[in-house]
C-alpha cells in the first residue's frame, strides 16, 4: 500500500487510488493509464514519472507505451474533445469544411489544437465507424451524423452559450 507523507504528492491522490485499485500490477499499466487520462485528460509527465516509480518501472517504459497508443495524449486537452471523421466517406461528403468552420470559429489552426481557454479541442481522426452517417463527428461522446458546416457551427455556438452561462452564473 502506497501512503502519501509529503503534502506535495496529495496531489496524486487520484493515481494512488488507481494504482491501489488495480493492485500495483504493472501489468495493468494501459488500464492504469486510461483511468489516469480519464481523471486528468491527458497524462502529465510528472504523472507518468510518478505511475513508473509507483510500479517499480523504467519511466522509459511507461512513457513508451504513452506514445505507442494513439489513444493515449500526452498534451492537455479542452473539456470538449471534437473528433472530425476524414475517413473516405466522409472526407468525399465534405469533412474538411467541418474541419475549416471549427477552426475558423475556435480560433485554431491545424498546429493548434485546443482553444485558449481549454474549452474545445480538435482532432481530425482516420475513422469513428460511421460511414454510413458521413460526414461525422464526436463531440465526447456525442454523435453527430450528416452535419455540415452550417449546422457544425451551431452546435459549437450552443456549447459556448451553456458555457458562458455557467460562467455568469458562478
Amino acid at each position: 500500500m502506497i501512503t502519501v507523507t509529503n503534502t506535495k504528492l496529495r496531489q496524486f491522490d487520484q493515481v494512488i487510488e488507481i494504482i491501489e485499485k488495480n493492485n500495483n500490477d504493472k501489468t495493468r499499466l494501459i488500464a492504469i493509464l486510461q483511468q489516469v487520462q480519464d481523471v486528468y485528460r491527458f497524462l502529465p509527465p510528472q504523472v507518468l514519472t510518478y505511475v513508473a516509480t509507483a510500479l517499480n518501472m523504467p519511466v522509459a517504459e511507461v512513457y513508451g507505451v504513452a506514445t505507442f497508443y494513439a489513444h493515449f495524449s500526452l498534451e492537455a486537452k479542452g473539456k470538449y474533445v471534437i473528433k472530425v471523421c476524414d475517413g473516405t466517406a466522409c472526407h468525399v461528403k465534405g469533412s474538411s469544411k467541418l474541419l475549416d468552420t471549427l477552426r475558423k470559429k475556435l480560433k485554431l489552426n491545424e498546429q493548434k489544437h485546443t482553444s485558449d481557454d481549454m474549452l474545445f479541442t480538435i482532432e481530425a481522426v482516420s475513422c469513428l465507424g460511421a460511414c454510413g452517417l458521413a460526414p461525422v463527428m464526436v463531440i465526447n461522446e456525442q454523435v453527430y451524423g450528416e452535419i455540415n458546416a452550417k449546422r457544425c457551427d451551431e452546435v459549437i455556438q450552443t456549447l459556448i452559450n451553456e458555457e458562458n452561462k455557467v460562467e455568469s452564473a458562478s
